[in-house]
């Protein structure tokens, strides 16, 4: 395991786990070994993470002067770890309660980070405090655990000064949103992991200047990630959001079903969370109260383009075609919930995935683009266009399902046994919807006023021709065109493709 040397010659141990892009991570408890944040809910498959033991903690050696366990002295070991790593500037996440150390490190060195992830931060550093009253609030909504009653009656021994070992472990299911093994193994380890003098200077009087770390944080030029889990008490949502509303550049997420160590609670929509934000080239906008990831190409001042993905795929798939549409146009590519690194919600409709494209185009302030969306998504595309007519700008349908009963029923689908890119329930709720549609979505097709495409893959397609030619006639203003292609045909025929577009208009 490698070891460096900070500012007053301690060794400091550090974990690499993983791959590619390095993010420092910085533990909280407070002053708790960094084993327990595990690989961050799988995050190590997508970039790399240094684990920082800080000092006296883990691997780390115990400092000579107790008084630097403080946690205003504890930035310039972070800082020594840059340094070490010769990174210019990091991207760095911190955990609990080292939530305030981070952002004490963001006050002191704005210039040498590149991002700030907070997950279920403390936030004392710039006077957000958890209150009793936050603690009660949060704890009641387990009131149908089994353990809630015994937890309940340890807060109120623990709010009174009388909080003992029994209460500390009567309490401890609440920082989970299972207290199932896993959740008992992990918070096993937490008694070998702290060290119980460190913890009792790390928040001693001095270590805080609130006023000026929030007047620098006000003006912190990078972006900001703050992740709330939906049953922590410390810090509930509402504090984590009184957190990020002092950033400029802050991004807010609930994650729902967890607690304050939501990599456990949900490993996946954790990743998916930190990975949107941590990639440069992808975007997220709460939108319906779903959380939706997008990407953006083009001039912010061009004629919008919304691109619509189909069943099991991603913003991804529009790369080739978005590239050429950005010459002339500021092109989104958004992931429905339940794909790519959007939200993935357990629950799937065309309805649904017609509601977050209105969401998002609402949210992006998009009224009046040209919007594309292929098989599921064109299917979501036009069910929009139905039902707010003054929307959608211009609609190019693309081998979409017409929502005509099959003539032979989807049998239950089985799940493959790879790792997938898109939540699995999406495939038998929407079988089930093509066995058996709505008749309004094939009904209302004469309700939709944007010029329409739609586009044809021809004999190779799954879907039935004569059926989009029926769509595209009873569509008023409508254009249907076949590029034999097959069902995928913006990816099979992408010059074919954009040339449709373009006779349609989209110059």
């Amino acid at each position: 395991m490698p070891f460096f040397h900070t500012y007053d010659g301690t060794e400091l141990a550090y974990h690499l786990q993983g791959e590619g892009e390095p993010l420092i991570c910085v533990p909280g408890g407070p002053m708790r070994a960094a084993v327990y944040l595990g690989d961050l809910g799988g995050l190590s498959a997508h970039r790399q993470l240094v684990l920082l033991d800080l000092r006296g903690t883990g691997d780390s050696a115990v400092p000579d002067d107790p008084a630097t366990y403080r946690c205003d002295r504890l930035v310039d070991d972070v800082e020594a770890l840059r340094v070490h790593l010769a990174l210019e500037r990091i991207d760095l996440l911190g955990h609990s309660d080292s939530g305030n150390l981070v952002e004490l490190y963001a006050a002191r060195y704005p210039q040498r980070l590149r991002s700030l992830t907070l997950v279920t931060p403390g936030a004392r550093a710039v006077g957000v405090e958890t209150t009793d009253q936050d603690r009660t609030d949060a704890f009641a909504l387990r009131s149908a655990e089994p353990w809630y009653e015994a937890g309940v009656s340890a807060l109120k021994e623990i709010q009174a000064g009388r909080g003992g070992s029994e209460q500390w472990a009567a309490v401890e299911p609440f920082a989970y949103g299972r207290w199932d093994a896993a959740a008992r193994t992990h918070a096993a380890g937490k008694a070998t992991q702290r060290n119980a003098r460190a913890m009792a200077v790390y928040y001693q009087d001095g270590a805080f200047d609130t006023a000026a770390t929030v007047a620098a944080l006000h003006n912190l030029p990078v972006p900001v990630l703050v992740l709330a889990g939906e049953y922590d008490a410390g810090p509930t949502p509402d504090r984590a959001a009184e957190l990020a509303a002092l950033f400029p550049q802050a991004e807010f997420a609930v994650q729902r079903g967890a607690a304050h160590f939501p990599w456990l609670d949900d490993p996946g929509a954790f990743a998916r969370t930190v990975r949107a934000f941590l990639d440069p080239e992808v975007h997220s906008v709460q939108a319906g109260g779903i959380r939706l990831a997008y990407r953006v190409w083009g001039d912010p001042s061009a004629l919008p383009v919304v691109l619509a993905h189909g069943r099991g795929g991603s913003s991804r798939d529009w790369t080739e075609i978005a590239e050429q549409l950005a010459a002339d146009h500021r092109v989104y590519a958004l992931d429905f919930r339940g794909h790519g690194l959007s939200d993935w919600t357990g629950r799937y409709s065309f309805e649904l995935f017609r509601d977050d494209l209105h969401a998002f185009m609402e949210a992006r302030n998009l009224a009046g683009a040209t919007v594309v969306g292929h098989s599921m998504g064109g299917a979501a595309a036009y069910l929009l266009a139905e039902r707010e007519p003054g929307l959608i700008g211009r609609l190019v349908v693309e081998e979409a399902p017409t929502l005509i009963p099959l003539d032979l029923p989807r049998p239950s689908a089985e799940r493959p046994d790879e790792e997938l890119d898109f939540d699995w329930p999406v495939v038998p709720s929407i079988d089930a919807q093509l066995n058996d549609p709505d008749p309004a979505g094939r009904e209302r097709l004469g309700d939709i006023t944007a010029p329409t495409l739609v586009i044809g893959g021809g004999p190779g397609s799954h879907l039935p021709q004569d059926q989009l030619a029926r769509m595209a006639q009873q569509i008023p203003d409508c254009r249907f065109v076949t590029i034999d292609a097959g069902h995928l045909v913006h990816a099979a025929r992408p010059a074919d493709f954009l040339a449709a577009l373009r006779s349609f208009g989209m110059d």
